[in-house]
């Protein structure tokens, strides 16, 4: 759900998206129990998958590979008219969640690119008010690229400034970062250093197109065991100094501070939520 309301914004004019957000408003009513700023459980996207839509043996497949999210594709199948929003809106009618449908958003094209804050700003407003949290951010590079004229290569550097800007606005308003495909599905060693270089920019996962990217993604975008220890030790640490009523101290020969704890933080939350799946 969360996908396909996103894609409206990607594809179609902006009165079809005035409209869909319009039928969501008009069944407020049952959703009323959701308040502005709901603590949600962080759930993790380190790969995220597309598959076809209409493709019934793909979608069967679904069920045995270990990805964190799939996304089934519906964009070029299936048209955004009147008649789609009032079947949404007649859906709506009586159903009642137990929490907000999450919302992922994407940034593809240079205006999009230029109005992406305020875009942002409009979710975190207008998002609690129709049972909608916005969750995430995915970077559409190709469509970027064609939207700016640039040609596409393998290392992506064309790409570095828009990769970095979604990076920044999205951590920003506390999203979650998606970063761009890896077009070679077969070089995996290219992948995994693309995908870590991503991971070091500050993305918190990756788009994928085949199977076989899974696995080495969500890998690079996860902490290592060695990680996880320095962030759990990092965090005990600073309790107990906590306690003793000092702030920055000394840790493992590093000085550490509050930007230090919530790095930690971060990655204990994901180790936990990965471990979790």
């Amino acid at each position: 759900m969360a996908l396909c309301i996103a894609r409206v914004y990607r594809k179609e004019s902006t009165q079809i998206a005035q409209r869909l957000m319009g039928a969501a408003w008009q069944q407020v009513g049952w959703r009323a129990h959701h308040t502005p700023g709901a603590s949600l459980k962080y759930i993790p996207r380190r790969a995220v998958l597309y598959v076809p839509g209409n493709d019934e043996r793909k979608l069967r497949k679904l069920t045995s590979l270990s990805v964190d999210c799939a996304v089934l594709d519906c964009e070029d199948g299936v048209a955004l008219n009147k008649k789609f929003v009032d079947r949404f809106q007649q859906r709506l009618k009586g159903r009642m969640l137990m929490e907000p449908i999450r919302l992922v958003t994407f940034v593809e094209t240079a205006v999009g690119l230029l109005n992406f804050k305020a875009v942002c700003e409009a979710a975190r407003q207008l998002g609690p008010k129709v049972g909608l949290h916005h969750d995430g951010v995915v970077f559409g590079s190709d469509d970027f690229c064609a939207s700016i004229g640039a040609t596409r290569t393998k290392d992506a550097r064309e790409l570095l400034y828009a990769r970095q800007k979604v990076v920044v606005t999205t951590k920003a308003f506390g999203l979650q970062a998606v970063d761009l495909v890896y077009i070679d599905y077969q070089d995996e060693e290219g992948l995994r250093q693309q995908a870590r270089e991503g991971a070091l920019m500050g993305f918190t996962g990756k788009q994928v197109i085949h199977p076989n990217q899974i696995k080495a993604v969500q890998e690079e975008f996860s902490p290592s065991p060695d990680r996880v220890n320095w962030a759990t030790e990092l965090i005990a640490a600073f309790e107990e100094h906590q306690k003793l009523g000092k702030g920055a101290f000394t840790f493992r020969g590093s000085m550490i501070d509050m930007p230090s704890l919530k790095q930690a933080q971060n990655i204990v939350t994901l180790a936990g939520a990965v471990m979790g799946k």
